[in-house]
């Protein structure tokens, strides 16, 4: 069996063995629901990148589809949309297993350090797992303690074909700074990835480090607006061994319940400030993008 088809049913049946665990789970009122004018917020999705502490609500499933599109690069044209699929799983209060499938699309043109490709289709899989360890209802803020292994089979900053593992681990904290309107988060994100891309014996080892933290305001009764600062750090290495380029990304939020069990939410950044080791200019667009965009959309039921 090849390794795509391989990947293909290992995470296809880890959705279907998540939703069997999860149909067993009772119902309780949708996190959408919680967004609606409601004395309780549930913050994980107001901001954009940067996410907020809590996990959903217990014995409710929510199937969450993410898009992220990252444009503009040194030396080319550069455009990838990496879409993915996950279903979400609150096993407790403070703890909850999330089993996703991840998809690729890339358009790049030949220039330096960006050999042309254009393909899309499957790319892999991944497990997201988080607890949390403060609850902000109760404490004076929230930390939720967050993984997320995963496998794939597109090199996600040239989009040629690559077989490739790496781990996430992020440590979120949020505090509503004015109970039920404003709400505030930081992120600290540390990740590596091992890419061998196909034909070639030596595999790629990089790491990078990044700092984000975000406001969102609810100007409406189901609709919250904010903004997002985020510094990234590059890394030869997965032990952060060499330092490659940072880049500073600003951008505005929008979050919105569209019913009781369904939300949306989008932001946009644009790198302000970077640069990169060995390159000319301000930004860094060997390592990082000029702009990178997520759209998320969810449904709970």
């Amino acid at each position: 069996m090849s390794r795509t088809g391989y990947l293909q049913r290992a995470a296809a049946g880890m959705v279907l063995a998540a939703m069997v665990a999860g149909a067993a789970l009772a119902q309780d009122e949708p996190t959408a629901a919680e967004n609606r004018a409601g004395p309780d917020l549930d913050s994980e999705h107001l901001f954009g990148f940067t996410e907020g502490t809590d996990l959903g609500v217990p014995g409710e499933l929510e199937l969450e589809q993410e898009t992220t599109g990252r444009i503009g690069k040194r030396g080319g044209t550069f455009r990838a949309f990496d879409p993915t699929l996950t279903l979400k799983i609150p096993l407790s209060e403070s703890f909850r297993l999330a089993p996703g499938l991840s998809f690729a699309a890339y358009d790049v043109a030949r220039g330096a350090g960006l050999p042309s490709a254009a393909r899309g289709g499957f790319n892999g899989a991944f497990l997201e797992t988080r607890a949390r360890l403060l609850d902000r209802r109760t404490a004076p803020i929230g930390l939720t303690l967050s993984l997320v292994p995963s496998l794939g089979t597109i090199d996600a900053g040239s989009g040629l074909a690559a077989a490739s593992h790496g781990l996430e681990a992020g440590l979120l904290l949020d505090r509503e700074l004015i109970p039920g309107r404003l709400v505030g988060a930081v992120n600290l994100t540390y990740a590596f990835a091992r890419t061998r891309p196909d034909g070639v014996d030596a595999a790629e080892l990089a790491s990078g480090l990044e700092v984000s933290g975000a406001l969102a305001y609810r100007v409406r009764p189901n609709v919250f607006l904010g903004g997002e600062l985020r510094y990234q750090r590059a890394y030869d290495g997965i032990g952060l061994d060499r330092f490659a380029g940072e880049a500073v990304y600003l951008g505005p939020t929008v979050y919105a319940s569209v019913s009781d069990h369904a939300w949306m939410s989008f932001t946009w950044g644009v790198q302000v400030a970077g640069r990169a080791v060995g390159e000319p200019g301000p930004l860094d667009l060997t390592s990082f993008d000029r702009h990178q965009a997520r759209l998320r959309i969810g449904y709970s039921f």
